[in-house]
Parts: structure tokens; C-alpha cells; sequence
């Protein structure tokens, strides 16, 4: 057998214009490889926040696991019931994606799939909708991460969707990020999602679960910022091993507005490490937004980042902290600091 070599060299992000057909897109729709292995016994439940291991105990009973009924051969426990959705519902950092593929490893289904609500929408955008529709009828379960709540268009197409699928059989589970002016990293958002889904609300469970950001228990302080010597080296040491990116900041953000954020994945197809020179403030809130949805697709793929210039958790100033997008950004910082560390 044959075993491809891994390829090395540097590259620029900017030169890559990548492309996505809807069959790549479905075939995509597994839990990124940060999450590939993840499992209910590897959710490491905080004993201080006691809804996490209650959130785990219910998701089990979601996917048909748990203890066996009590009570002899021919008792069993009359179990809850257990609606065709659950929506994990709590602050950015808490887990809720390493749960959410722990249902997909975990639920015995011939036909499931896990993807971002970005890659469903897009994939609505490539089939069209009642392609979409009857692609995914008769599936066993949809997982859909980071469910967005900030476009009434897209929402109202996704609950559509999904209420076509519930009523054929299919089972869900999603997670969501902030809405508009939901200010605050502790703030929960199932009463926004609710009603956003008005039509789908009765067919989901909401699954609480508090907490703190995993990612600060163990990272505190700034990310970490090269000066242009050290930079050089580092992508440099990094080429000789596997395929580094290098790119101006401001080019990169730049042509991130040409690429959708569905095929972002694809930008970063083979990369082993990203590299981000003369790393400044941003000015504009969609360029953010944009950054922040590569910010995602870099931290599921487990890429360390090197960068010079302003330190990455200093790039959405306070004027954008304080608004709308609040929490995306913290959630973006947070993964920004782990990954210059990594």
C-alpha cells in the first residue's frame, strides 16, 4: 500500500480560491477532527456546575443509551419523555460541541449527519431547497453546531427544513451562538432560539448546561505575539515538516470576503500551521464576523497559529465588545489565545 507523503512548503491563503460541489459537502458533514474521537466518557463533567453531568445523563437517554430499567426481569423504569430534539443550551466553552458529537458517535444510525449551520445553509444554496430536503428525508439524526440566530432569512429556511424532517422521522440536536444584543458571556440563548424556531419549539428539549470556558481553566493572558525574526522562524521550522500559510493580515481578512464561509474548511485543507503577519484592529464589523468564522474552522482543525503585530485577543475593539456580537468575539478570543499557545 502506498502512503502519500505529507506535503511541506509554505503557501498563501490569499492565492487560494477554493471551491465546493454538493456531493463534498455532504460528504463533509461529520464532526471536525478535533471532535472525531469525541465520546460521552471523554466529557469530562465540571463538579462544580452539576448540569453538566446532568446534560450528559440526558443526552445518553437521547441516543438509547444509559442503565439498564430496575426492578427485575420483567419491570422497567418508565423513562421521561424524550422529544424528537434537544438544544444544548449554555455559554461558549462549556462543551457544548464535544456533547453534541457525542451524540452522533453515540446514536446507533444508519444515515446521521453533523455539520454547522453555515455548511446546511450553504448546502441549501447549492441543491436548492427541496433537493436539500428530499438529500437528507429518512435520515436518522441532523446535528446542527452553532446554530445562527442573527439571520431571519436563513433561520426561517432551517426551520422549514427541519420541521419537513421531524415529521418524517428524524431526530435533532443543536447547539447555537449569540444573538443580537445578547450582551454578556453568561447570558443563555434558549428563549432566542425558541422563539426564533417558534414553529419547531415544542419538538426540542432544552439541555442547560453552566459553566466556565474550558479553554481559560487551563490558558490565561494574551496570545501570544512573534516579533518579525521569530515569526520567520517559526513558519519556517514548520515548512520543513508540513504546510505552513503565510499571509499579510489585512490580505488574508481582505480576501475572506470573497470566499464563503462554507468553504473555509477548504482554504485550510492541509495546512499544519497558520501564519499571520502584521495582525491589527479590525475597523469593520463584517470583516469580524468573517474572521471570526475562520477563527472556528482553524481552532476545529487543531492549527496552531504564529503571528506578529497586535496581540490576536486585542484585535475586536471595545466598541464591538460592547455590542451585539459580544459573546462570538470572546468565543473567538478564547480560541485565538489557545491557538497562538498551542
Amino acid at each position: 500500500m502506498t502512503v502519500s507523503a505529507t506535503r511541506t512548503g509554505v503557501v498563501h491563503l490569499t492565492e487560494r480560491t477554493p471551491q465546493l460541489a454538493g456531493a463534498e459537502m455532504v460528504a463533509a458533514l461529520v464532526p471536525p477532527p478535533q471532535f472525531s474521537g469525541a465520546t460521552f466518557d471523554t466529557y469530562r463533567a465540571d463538579a462544580a456546575f452539576p448540569s453538566q453531568q446532568e446534560a450528559k445523563d440526558l443526552l445518553i437517554a437521547f441516543t438509547g443509551g444509559g442503565a439498564p430499567a430496575k426492578g427485575g426481569l420483567f419491570r422497567r423504569a418508565k423513562r421521561p419523555e424524550i422529544k424528537p430534539g434537544v438544544y444544548l443550551d449554555g455559554g461558549f466553552g462549556v462543551g457544548k460541541t464535544h456533547l453534541l458529537a457525542s451524540v452522533y458517535h453515540a446514536m446507533p444510525a444508519r444515515r446521521k449527519y453533523f455539520g454547522s449551520f453555515i455548511e446546511y445553509t450553504a448546502l441549501v444554496g447549492a441543491l436548492g431547497y427541496q433537493n436539500t430536503v428530499e438529500l437528507f428525508r429518512g435520515a436518522d439524526l441532523l446535528c446542527i453546531d452553532e446554530f445562527e440566530l442573527d439571520d431571519p432569512g436563513d433561520t426561517m429556511v432551517m426551520t422549514r427544513l427541519l420541521g419537513e424532517l421531524v415529521s418524517s422521522g428524524t431526530r435533532l440536536a443543536a447547539t447555537s451562538n449569540t444573538p443580537p444584543n445578547a450582551l454578556g458571556e453568561g447570558r443563555f440563548a434558549a428563549q432566542d432560539f425558541l422563539r426564533e424556531i417558534h414553529a419547531m419549539a415544542a419538538s426540542f428539549q432544552t439541555v442547560r448546561i453552566d459553566g466556565t470556558d474550558y479553554r481559560h481553566r487551563a490558558v490565561d493572558g494574551h496570545a501570544a505575539v512573534l516579533s518579525a525574526a521569530q515569526y520567520e522562524a517559526a513558519i519556517a521550522d514548520a515548512a520543513t515538516t508540513g504546510l505552513a500559510s503565510d499571509d499579510g493580515f489585512d490580505a488574508l481578512v481582505a480576501h475572506l470576503a470573497h470566499v464563503h464561509p462554507s468553504r473555509y474548511i477548504r482554504l485550510i485543507d492541509g495546512l499544519a500551521t497558520v501564519g499571520l503577519r502584521d495582525v491589527q484592529p479590525f475597523t469593520d464589523q463584517s470583516a469580524a464576523l468573517r474572521f471570526v468564522a475562520f477563527v472556528d474552522r482553524v481552532y476545529d482543525a487543531q492549527l496552531p497559529i504564529r503571528a506578529t503585530g497586535t496581540s490576536l485577543d486585542l484585535v475586536f475593539p471595545e466598541e464591538m465588545l460592547a455590542g451585539g456580537y459580544r459573546k462570538k468575539y470572546l468565543r473567538a478570543i478564547s480560541r485565538l489565545v489557545a491557538s497562538t499557545l498551542a
